[in-house]
């Protein structure tokens, strides 16, 4: 009986979160191969040039990483919880309307730990798909942790209708290494692959314009065109990008006309050129 019982409930929430997933038009995740590259603060700056571009209010990020959630801390949102009412549990409202959702909304403290298993972790992605009421969303972003482990399988299973991933790297040839894996890992879950972004791409001096590759040049478009993939830019080192973050102030916000915000802007026109095309491919 209990068997029965628990197929159900599970049938049941698989229908909910059909329910509550189509009205997302376009759902993307973003991943890297490795922690240390800018990944959380990618996806945030990019949910953010979404909205700007006109879709306030219909843009929501997801922060799947379970263990180490750090959107809410970088979009000013500390402290913040999460609100339940009929017809289901609300997500937290960020900058320009910003719709989040995250682990860390339900933490009593930064010191509480997540000391979770594989089951528990997608059971809890399984809620934040399912439980949350999105509404009507443009765009939902999907910051997953560093790796291809249970929170990257749990969404690619659970939204086999995925627009496609974004793959975060930097130009260093660690993480050139461990993106191969992150696109082999997209392609054998059949999830398409937007293409690959490479972060701090380079330093240019602010006195005397001179460009510093600190983690070294070229990586990223290298490892895209070695893979078949997209390439959909550089975004080069800005230290107020990462004080922007600590402040919980989206960078592109307060720093438009810059290098960086303007990386952002193109990276963002390009995605919006691969959705279209995929639709345009899945019309004929």
């Amino acid at each position: 009986m209990d068997s029965e019982n628990t197929t159900k409930e599970l049938n049941d929430t698989q229908k909910q979160l059909k329910i509550r997933m189509s009205k997302v038009k376009h759902k993307i995740a973003v991943i890297s191969g490795k922690g240390g590259v800018g990944k959380s603060l990618v996806t945030v700056n990019l949910a953010m040039a979404f909205a700007l571009r006109g879709n306030a209010s219909t843009v929501g990020v997801l922060d799947a990483d379970i263990h180490g959630p750090c959107v809410p801390k970088m979009l000013g949102m500390k402290g913040q919880r999460l609100q339940a009412g009929p017809p289901g549990v609300f997500p937290a409202v960020g900058p320009m309307g910003l719709k989040v959702v995250s682990m860390d909304f339900l933490l009593q403290s930064d010191e509480s730990p997540v000391i979770w298993r594989g089951p528990l972790k997608m059971a809890a992605i399984r809620q934040f798909l399912s439980e949350i009421v999105w509404g009507d969303l443009d765009f939902l972003f999907i910051d997953l942790p560093p790796g291809t482990g249970d929170e990257a399988l749990s969404v690619t299973q659970l939204l086999p209708d995925l627009d496609g991933v974004i793959i975060v790297t930097i130009p260093s040839e660690v993480s050139r290494d461990v993106v191969k894996k992150a696109v082999t890992f997209a392609r054998t879950v059949g999830a398409p692959i937007i293409g690959v972004i490479e972060n701090m791409s380079g330093f240019i001096c602010p006195t005397c314009g001179a460009e510093f590759n600190i983690f070294g040049a070229g990586g990223g478009d290298a490892i895209a065109d070695e893979m078949k993939v997209s390439f959909l830019g550089k975004i080069p080192i800005d230290p107020r990008i990462s004080e922007d973050s600590d402040k919980g102030i989206p960078f592109i916000v307060g720093h438009r006309g810059t290098p960086a915000t303007k990386a952002f802007e193109d990276i963002v026109e390009q995605v919006e050129g691969f959705l279209t095309r995929s639709k345009e491919k899945g019309g004929d």
